[in-house]
C-alpha cells in the first residue's frame, strides 16, 4: 500500500485542518517520512509532533511508526536497491535494534514455509521428482544457489537431476533438450528474472511439466506450473531474504526422501560409500596419519 492509497480511501474532509495539513506533507514527501524520525519529519512540515501521532490514530494505526512503515516500503519499491539501503542506513540509525528486526523476518520466512506449503504438497511434487524421466534445476541469479543446492540435496537420493546453467548463452539449447516426462523446478521471486521466465514457457511449449519454487500464485513461473510451492522473501536490508526459500528447497528434499522409499536409501547409501572411498570429508584420525606420513617422508627425503 503506497501513502496516496493510504489517503484515497479515508474522508479527508473529516479531518481537522492541522491534520488534514499532515496528511497532505506525508502524501508529498513519502521519502522523508521513510528516512526519519517522527520528530525531524514534524519539524521538516511545521508541525508539533503530537499531531502526527494524532493523524495516525484518526487514521486508525496504533502510532506513527505504522504510517512510517507503509512510506519505507512504497519508497523502497520505487527507488530499488538503493532505496532499501538507505532505509536500512536511517532504520540503523534510528533503531539500534535493527539485527533483531532483521531476525525476527528471516523467523517469518522460514516459518511460512510451513504456512504457505501443505506437506500433501510437497509429498505431491516430490513424488513428480521421482517419477520424471529427468529434473531440471533452474534458478538464475540470486536463484542460482537455491536450485545449486537442491540439485546437490536431490542428487544425493536420486539420479535424475540435472542443473540448467546456460553457460555461454546456452541456456535456450538446454531447455530445447526436454521434453515429455521431464520436469522443471524452476525457481524465482519477484523481480522475476526474464530468462527464467521465458525458460519456463519454452519448456511448457515443449510439454515439459513445471514445479515452481516461487513467491506467489500470482507469479509468472507459477501460472502454468504442474506444482507450487510458495516462500517469503520478506526483509528489512536492502535485498530480499533467502532464508525461506532454502527452508523450502530442504523441505522438498526431506519429502523427497519420505516417499522415495528403499530406492532413496539405496542410491544414498551408495553415494555415501563413494564419498566416504574418496576421503571427501575430512577425518582427524585419517588426516593426522596422513600428515605424519608427509612429515616422515619429508625428512628421509633430507638426510
Amino acid at each position: 500500500m503506497t501513502t496516496a492509497s493510504l489517503f484515497a480511501n479515508f474522508p479527508l474532509e473529516g479531518l481537522s485542518p492541522e491534520l488534514l495539513r499532515a496528511a497532505r506533507w506525508i502524501e508529498a514527501h513519502p521519502r522523508e517520512v521513510a528516512l526519519h524520525s517522527m520528530r525531524e519529519c514534524a519539524r521538516r512540515a511545521g508541525l508539533a509532533p503530537a499531531t502526527l501521532s494524532r493523524l495516525a490514530q484518526a487514521l486508525g494505526f496504533q502510532g506513527f511508526e505504522a504510517i512510517k512503515h507503509l512510506c519505507q516500503e512504497s519508497f523502497s519499491a520505487q527507488a530499488g536497491y538503493a532505496g532499501r539501503a538507505e532505509v536500512l542506513q536511517a532504520s540503523a540509525r534510528q533503531t539500534p535494534d535493527w539485527l533483531a528486526q532483521l531476525n525476527e523476518t528471516q523467523h517469518a520466512n522460514t516459518a511460512s514455509v510451513g504456512g504457505l506449503n501443505q506437506a500433501a504438497q510437497l509429498e505431491a511434487a516430490a513424488d513428480a521428482m521421482l517419477k520424471a524421466r529427468r529434473v531440471y534445476f533452474l534458478g538464475l541469479r540470486a536463484s542460482h544457489g537455491l536450485a545449486l543446492h537442491l540439485h546437490y540435496t536431490y542428487g544425493l537420493l536420486a539420479s535424475n537431476g540435472v542443473l540448467v546453467q546456460g553457460l555461454g548463452g546456452t541456456l535456450s539449447d538446454q531447455v530445447g533438450e526436454m521434453g515429455p516426462g521431464d520436469l522443471l523446478v524452476a525457481t524465482s521471486y519477484a523481480s522475476y528474472t526474464r530468462q527464467t521466465v521465458e525458460a519456463v514457457a519454452q519448456a511448457r511449449a515443449q510439454d515439459v511439466d513445471v514445479l515452481a519454487l516461487t513467491d506467489s500464485a500470482l507469479s509468472p513461473i507459477a501460472r502454468s506450473a504442474a506444482h507450487t510451492l510458495l516462500f517469503r522473501t520478506d526483509s528489512p536490508s536492502y535485498f530480499h531474504s533467502m532464508v525461506g526459500a532454502l527452508s523450502l528447497t530442504e523441505a522438498l528434499a526431506a519429502a523427497v526422501a519420505v516417499r522415495g522409499g528403499r530406492k532413496v536409501l539405496a542410491h544414498l547409501q551408495t553415494r555415501q560409500d563413494r564419498l566416504d572411498s574418496e576421503g571427501a570429508y575430512w577425518d582427524e584420525r585419517s588426516d593426522k596419519t596422513s600428515t605424519g606420513r608427509s612429515l616422515h617422508s619429508h625428512s628421509s627425503s633430507r638426510k
